[in-house]
């Protein structure tokens, strides 16, 4: 997914973000929800909210002036993300992760979300940062129940959340999402010049 994005926001001209990150504080949060190693397993309530700050911060901070200036911002995850791995694999549920976000988001929702939907055996030789994210560490159990939580994301917002295949090389990968937003594209100009 971060190799995708970064394709798609230089192809795009757009900024490119992630969450939690893009700024000095919300990447100290990043440090602290995945980074940090606890004698105690940090509770999914916690590291929700801690989710939201970061969030926060990053909307405000670094999307927003995007935006306001008519620019294209890629940000590699959101509140999406937090459906599927807080509402999901930590087992919130979607309706409270989504209370939990609603100050943090403060109505700036993303245009599109893609998920990269990857078999598990496939996602898991992937990860690429073991010893700094807490998630990539995580079992095939885990991530069973954060794909189930995409599946449900998309099953609920299907205007908005895109399912591509992530099988296959990254030039493979990056022509299927191309494709998506360039249909997108087209929709949305077609759409507004009617």
């Amino acid at each position: 997914k971060t190799t995708q994005s970064n394709i798609l926001a230089e192809k795009l001209g757009a900024v490119w973000t992630k969450e939690p990150g893009g700024d000095e504080i919300s990447d100290e949060v990043r440090r602290v929800v995945q980074g940090m190693k606890f004698e105690i397993e940090m509770d999914a309530v916690c590291e929700q909210y801690l989710y939201a700050a970061g969030r926060a911060q990053t909307l405000r901070r670094v999307v927003k002036p995007v935006l306001d200036k008519a620019g294209i911002v890629v940000a590699d995850r959101s509140v999406f993300t937090s459906m599927a791995y807080q509402g999901f694999g930590r087992g919130l549920g979607i309706e409270r992760v989504l209370k939990i976000n609603e100050e943090a988001v403060d109505g700036i929702w993303p245009d599109l979300v893609i998920w990269l939907d990857t078999d598990l055996e496939t996602a898991l030789a992937r990860t690429r940062d073991q010893s700094g994210d807490k998630f990539e560490r995580m079992d095939k159990n885990f991530f069973g129940k954060v794909r189930r939580g995409y599946m449900e994301v998309v099953r609920r917002f299907p205007k908005l959340v895109k399912r591509v295949d992530g099988n296959g090389s990254v030039k493979v990968v990056e022509k299927r999402v191309w494709s998506l937003i360039a249909g997108e594209i087209r929709g949305r100009v077609l759409t507004r010049s009617i």
